[in-house]
């Protein structure tokens, strides 16, 4: 089955949650079309008797990408939204869960709330793989790079849902709930399960598939200290690193936070500017790493705990000075 059906089939099935979702007929519409005008218009002039040329394309460019763009930044807000709302749900006390049952803003069990995370899980997988193809399609007809060139902005310009930490954080809470034993319901069959793996030097990695074509792993390592993230955050560019080393990047102790930031200071990896406000704390997967590597996350805990301590004393041993005029 063309990947093009499969992935309308998938759609379809998701209708009744009103998920948006990329138009790959037109998409591939835009493109026939361009390939049509272009050989009408250059058939004279092509040596080789094919219709494809390279650079940039008047007749698509206007519409496809402004298209594609669009439909794309629908779904990663889309998943953004609902992926806040299931891991606050699963998060809450158990007095709040009874008062959104109650307004019916919740599922009713923790199978529920196991399926609707595998569910998102799978959305953003496949709607990754739609962009990639039409992308490649893009290329193909054209023969150029503007395709591979638009997915290598995709970052910068907040769609590419792989990158979203809500995917990561999301990835955990399945296994997490896996791990307490809970009893699964209606498996996808376009999904496979999450797993955490460690590779020989005992460095983990989050992974996941779909459709059997497309793995999606997930580096556990921070960038800068290159151990296992401890207390993870994640910037808006969709980076982990340690709280604390993210802080220490950013020029700010763990007292004042990733907030008080410069706001142009950049991601210790990507160098983009203004990722710290934003940034998220990644509540499931500091719990998944900490169940997964009991011994490094307690001898992690004793080194931070002692910086802690001693980052918030030299603080209001400065706040004191400045208050008494020293």
């Amino acid at each position: 089955m063309k990947f093009c059906k499969r992935y309308e089939d998938y759609m379809r099935g998701r209708r009744e949650k009103e998920l948006p979702a990329l138009g790959l007929k037109q998409l591939k519409k835009i493109l026939k079309r361009c390939g049509r005008e272009f050989q009408s218009q250059h058939q004279k002039q092509d040596d080789g008797g094919g219709s494809k040329f390279a650079g940039n394309c008047a007749v698509c460019d206007g519409t496809f990408f402004p298209s594609l763009h669009k439909e794309m930044s629908a779904v990663v807000v889309c998943f953004n939204q609902h992926a806040r709302k299931l891991l606050k749900l699963h998060l809450a006390s158990g007095f709040r869960k009874l008062i959104m049952w109650l307004r019916g803003k919740s599922p009713k069990n923790d199978g529920a709330l196991i399926q609707e995370g595998k569910d998102l899980v799978a959305y953003a997988i496949i709607n990754s793989i739609a962009m990639r193809k039409i992308l490649k399609k893009y290329d193909e007809v054209h023969c150029s790079k503007q395709g591979q060139a638009f997915r290598s902005k995709a970052p910068s310009m907040h769609i590419e849902i792989l990158q979203s930490p809500w995917l990561c954080e999301l990835m955990a809470f399945y296994i997490n709930l896996r791990q307490s034993k809970l009893k699964k319901e209606g498996i996808t069959e376009l999904y496979n399960d999450c797993s955490l793996t460690c590779d020989d030097d005992g460095k983990p990695t989050l992974s996941c598939g779909l459709f059997d074509s497309m793995q999606i792993e997930i580096d556990l390592t921070c960038s800068i200290c290159l151990d296992t993230v401890f207390d993870p955050v994640a910037l808006t560019c969709g980076h982990l690193f340690c709280y604390m080393c993210c802080c220490a990047a950013a020029s700010i102790t763990i007292v004042d936070g990733l907030k008080a930031a410069d706001p142009k200071a950049k991601c210790p990896l990507c160098r983009q500017e203004g990722v710290n406000a934003g940034a998220m704390h990644l509540v499931e997967l500091n719990i998944l790493l900490s169940q997964s590597c009991p011994e490094y996350w307690e001898k992690r805990c004793q080194t931070e705990r002692v910086e802690r301590v001693r980052q918030a004393k030299e603080h209001w041993q400065s706040l004191c000075r400045e208050f008494m005029g020293m």
